[in-house]
């Protein structure tokens, strides 16, 4: 009797099996081949071409041409409106009907007036269901539309992704048909895939691999491709291989559908409405099939773009998320960048976020969630827990160019020792496909072996949204449970958090701020966008406390509450992790510079009519100051037709003051001396300007100490080579500061613009090279303890970097930097990998670098890029990048930096203060003439900031107060105020009031207690 041979070699028997489902090789009788049967060409196909994107109503009604499978369309972001008619032959009955559908653009299929299917070539979606199993009674004859947009799942980059995109570019549709799809063969091939999978990611050290070997090579055996009653035996075969189960001590995997939607990125804000709404109506037809998969999905914005443009949609959506298959996620805004957003600012993301899901679906999110975030600030614990959530999720720690970062899941412990509950899912990856590598990549790559026993995987194409497909659930169902496999279970963030909570006794801390060690550029790439955030956060701190103080002086008044809502959520969505960031195409720079010029103009009249209240409108000149505590600083004023004239003005905290002129201690006084340098003075500081602008000396007068380093000058610009690796916009490499070159070439050399009094300035032009030019004011005021740069460039560089630096006669192994609501220290040495990784940092308004009882400060009005190693203090200026846009940063800049030597530390300095001093200037009212000096709020303690004053979400009458401890220190403090309090409660950050904490009420205020970098919120019923 013969026998069949048995075959040795795993080489030939892995590529026989791959072969017989290869979409490239034998397809005319591989299994591959069979997926589909009989095709039918459409009825007829007719276009319309629109530059914008309008709705399905006004698009349906537009003059349709005949269109032939392989023309082109566009250019680039138009979309071409498709009216596909189809006849599905009779003859097809009991047949699963699929409208075949390839494109290089997005297409989203329409049917009788609702969106039902997204179609995405490189989402692996080319085909609508029109029948599962045609039957008679069924419609034959049918009219769809399919609108697709002139652009792919990652907008339309020349050359590369990343590259700017090419406004030209043609799309067609390749492919467009009625076709037989062989479920049986599908259902095969995944069997096939995922079997083959098994073979090479357990390798040749594995008996469970070559088990899978040799059921595979067994099945294409068994199998007769021609022939689909060969196809149960076969599939029984990967059954009984599939049903052999795990033991229980497997790695248990929690299984979620995703879909990250970049809210802005390589396309506009325009078209990433109609990406959620591809990709949501597919997830939402995937769960009307299938009751056990679980969607997740963030971003507010998203949703409420959604609501708008697909009522329809949402409404499924909203259904979905009482069954608990849609499920929202984040409980922000929008996934904002973790670094460069103030701490109001990432406060307000989850007070919109949280309060519209509160809304909308009757739920707060217990989890924040940004994946793909360029790091993450130590306060974000703090505000979590203060916004309802406790848990974190994100993985793009993975991303470390230098150190890989120890843990997947731990307690992450935040600046004042908030702790939450942080997950890395250990594929690093937030769009898993399903396949065996990935999974097995979960279970291999978790660091937190024997302390947690469960890891997510996020399926679904992301970035350009997409989604799961329903291969990627085939393929997790198929190996559920299935020996040499993590077990999968499909599954939400609340079950995987929950059950990591229940075993996290042996999980690990990690403590401060999670660094990015790549994206570094980020931190100044579209200095413009910087400048207006920042300009735009001030703006509406000054709006909410002008409006609040003329609630209280005026009850007719009426609080801006929808205008606010508006501006915020606009100033909210530019803090998208690619906009702030800069790392966007040049369309999304120009929308976000526009709704910054919204924020200001709204703002500003908002801003106006407030302050009439507060000056009782008269016709002479005050000032308001919005900070917490009093000022004395010089103005500029201008009183009827005259010309404009400085004044000294002294305004309380929080309050008004008409303009009183005073006299300076000490004058200032500026003086060009002999060998060309001035000479320039004002009681508190003396400093001596070069010809070049630079600085010789910056002497602290009262305590003798010159603060720049000997042999050294200040204010020295310095650009460098700025050639990353691949990531342009994103990455400035370790090895650029080895390529500074000092800009030396003067145009004008420095001279005197203003002798003193009041102020006195000095300007001097440098030319940075043929093309770009530095024109600068250094200012100084009297009564004022810093040197103010007001800086303009001529900017037309193409991957340079462009900074300035200051070498300080201070020695001390660590820098401290302003985060949201604190500051931090990082090293100034490069001792270990760790540190040296940090060769360019993130910062806020003011970095410090200080010895015992000196220092130097370095504040600046936009930018957010520092690096201080040794005794040199660097900030950040500006970049040339060219992709992902090819005019980035091109044009004219206009900033502010300073300068500010102090003794003792630089709590005690009040360096905080007059960083907030330079970013939140006096603002100038109209007053009458009689007015009294008022203010409406003071704190008794230097350390803590009375950051925000608004009025409470949906409560009339009420305010909300949030301040925060700044110098790292424990203090009982009072906060005094003038308003007619009649209750206060403390409150978290999302204003719900804490029943158990009402607050003591004295003629002398309100007493409060504040642990280090501690946030405190208030409600404050009048």
């Amino acid at each position: 009797m013969y026998h069949l041979p048995v075959l040795k070699n795993r080489r030939t028997l892995l590529e026989r099996a791959e072969k017989f489902i290869s979409e490239i090789y034998f397809t005319d009788c591989n299994l591959r081949g069979r997926l589909y049967g009989d095709s039918c060409p459409l009825e007829s196909i007719a276009s319309f071409l629109s530059p914008a994107r309008i709705p399905f109503t006004e698009a349906s009604k537009q003059n349709f041409a005949p269109y032939k499978v392989g023309e082109t369309f566009g250019p680039t972001w138009w979309t071409s409106w498709f009216k596909v008619t189809l006849e599905i032959p009779a003859a097809w009955r009991g047949k699963e009907v699929h409208l075949l559908w390839e494109s290089d653009g997005e297409g989203m299929v329409w049917r009788d007036g609702q969106p039902v299917q997204g179609l995405t070539k490189d989402g692996e979606k080319t085909s609508y269901i029109l029948s599962e199993c045609l039957k008679d009674e069924e419609p034959h004859s049918l009219t769809l539309y399919v609108e697709v947009a002139c652009n792919g799942l990652f907008g339309a980059g020349q050359g590369s992704m990343i590259a700017a995109p090419d406004p030209k570019r043609k799309f067609s549709v390749q492919r467009a048909e009625l076709v037989i799809f062989n479920r049986d063969v599908r259902r095969l091939l995944t069997d096939f895939e995922m079997l083959v999978d098994i073979v090479k990611e357990l390798g040749e050290g594995e008996q469970r691999g070559y088990q899978a070997l040799f059921t595979v090579n067994e099945m294409v055996n068994l199998c007769d491709p021609s022939d689909p009653s060969s196809f149960p035996r076969v599939h029984s075969l990967a059954h009984k291989f599939f049903s052999q189960r795990n033991g229980e001590s497997q790695h248990t995997v929690h299984a979620m559908g995703h879909c990250h939607i970049d809210s802005a990125w390589l396309w506009p804000y325009e078209e990433t409405i109609r990406k959620c709404g591809r990709s949501w109506v597919t997830a939402i037809g995937l769960m009307e099939k299938d009751p056990e998969f679980v969607f997740t999905c963030s971003q507010a914005q998203q949703f409420q773009w959604v609501k708008s443009w697909y009522p329809g949609l949402f409404s499924k959506i909203q259904h979905y998320v009482k069954k608990g298959q849609f499920i929202p996620v984040g409980g922000a805004w929008v996934e904002m960048d973790g670094n460069l957003p103030s701490g109001e600012s990432m406060v307000r993301q989850f007070l919109e976020g949280q309060r519209f899901f509160d809304r909308e679906f009757g739920m707060f999110c217990k989890e924040f969630w940004l994946p793909d975030t360029f790091g993450y600030s130590a306060q974000l614990p703090q505000i979590m827990q203060g916004c309802g959530i406790a848990n974190f999720l994100t993985q793009k720690l993975s991303w470390n160019l230098v150190n890989t970062f120890p843990h997947n899941t731990f307690f992450w412990e935040g600046l004042d020792g908030s702790k939450v509950l942080t997950h890395f899912p250990p594929g690093n990856s937030y769009e898993m496909k399903g396949r065996v590598e990935e999974l097995l990549k979960t279970v291999n790559n978790n660091k937190d072996k024997g302390r947690a026993n469960h890891s997510a995987a996020l399926f679904g194409f992301g970035d350009g949204g997409g989604g799961p497909t329903q291969l990627m659930l085939d393929r997790l169902h198929l190996v559920q449970d299935t020996d040499g496999i993590p077990r999968i279970r499909m599954s939400s963030p609340d079950k995987l958090f929950s059950q990591l909570q229940a075993d996290s006794a042996l999980l690990c801390t990690w403590t401060g701020e999670l660094f990015l060690e790549l994206h570094n550029g980020t931190y100044t790439t579209q200095a413009e966008i910087k400048r207006g955030n920042r300009q735009c956060e001030a703006l509406l701190h000054d709006i909410e406390i002008a409006s609040s103080l003329a609630l209280c002086r005026d009850r007719t008044f009426l609080y801006p509450v929808e205008k606010l809502q508006e501006l915020w959520r606009l100033l909210l969505l530019n803090q998208f992790h690619d906009v702030i960031p800069g790392s966007c195409i040049e369309m999304v720079v120009k929308d976000a510079l526009k709704y910054y010029e919204d924020i200001r103009c709204d703002g500003a009249a908002l801003l106006r009519k407030a302050c009439e209240v507060l000056g009782s409108r008269g016709s002479s000149t005050g000032a308001f100051n919005t900070l917490p505590w009093e000022r004395q600083e010089v103005v500029q004023i201008q009183d009827g037709d005259d010309k404009p004239r400085l004044a000294l003005v002294r305004v309380p905290s929080i309050g008004v003051s008409p303009i009183n002129d005073a006299q300076p201690v000490t004058p200032v006084s500026v003086t060009a001396q002999a060998d060309g340098t001035v000479l320039m003075e004002n009681g508190i500081l003396q400093t001596v300007i070069n010809k070049d602008g630079t600085l010789a000396s910056l002497h602290l007068l009262s305590a003798n100490r010159e603060s720049i380093s000997d042999g050294c000058c200040g204010n020295q610009f310095v650009m460098f080579d700025d050639v990353p690796l691949y990531w342009d916009a994103w990455d400035v490499m370790d090895y650029h500061l080895q390529t500074r070159k000092p800009v030396v070439e003067v145009l004008q050399p420095a001279h005197v613009v203003s002798t003193g009094g009041l102020r006195g300035s000095v300007s001097v032009t440098l030319r940075v090279s043929d093309k770009s030019v530095i024109t600068q004011e250094i200012v100084m005021d009297a009564m004022c303890p810093y040197v103010k740069f007001n800086t303009e460039v001529q900017w037309e560089e193409s991957h340079k970097f462009l900074k300035v630096e200051f070498p300080v006669r201070v020695r001390s192994p660590n820098a401290t930097y302003e985060i949201q609501f604190g500051h931090l220290q990082r090293p100034t040495h490069m001792n270990t990998s760790w540190d040296w990784a940090r060769f360019e940092v993130w910062g806020h308004k003011w970095a410090d670098l200080s010895e015992h009882n000196f220092g130097v400060a370095l504040l600046n009005d936009c930018k957010y890029g520092y690096s201080i190693h040794k005794n040199t203090m660097t900030l950040s200026l500006l970049r040339a990048p060219k992709a992902p846009d090819a005019t980035a940063d091109m044009g004219t800049h206009r900033f502010a930096y300073a300068v500010m030597p102090h003794t003792g530390s630089f709590q005690d300095a009040s360096v905080i203060r007059c960083a907030y001093n330079l970013n939140f200037p006096l603002r100038l009212i109209q007053c009458s003439p009689d007015l009294e000096p008022w203010s409406a709020f003071s704190v008794g303690a230097q350390s803590v900031v009375l950051e925000t004053v608004k009025q409470a979400e949906d409560v009339k009458g009420t305010l909300v107060v949030r301040l925060y401890e700044s110098h790292g220190s424990s203090v009982t403090t009072t906060l005094s105020t003038f308003l007619p309090i009649r209750e206060a409660w403390h409150c978290d950050l999302l204003e719900r009031r804490d029943a158990g904490r009402p607050v003591h009420l004295t003629a002398g205020g309100i007493t409060l207690t504040f642990s280090p970098f501690q946030i405190v919120s208030l409600l404050l019923i009048l």
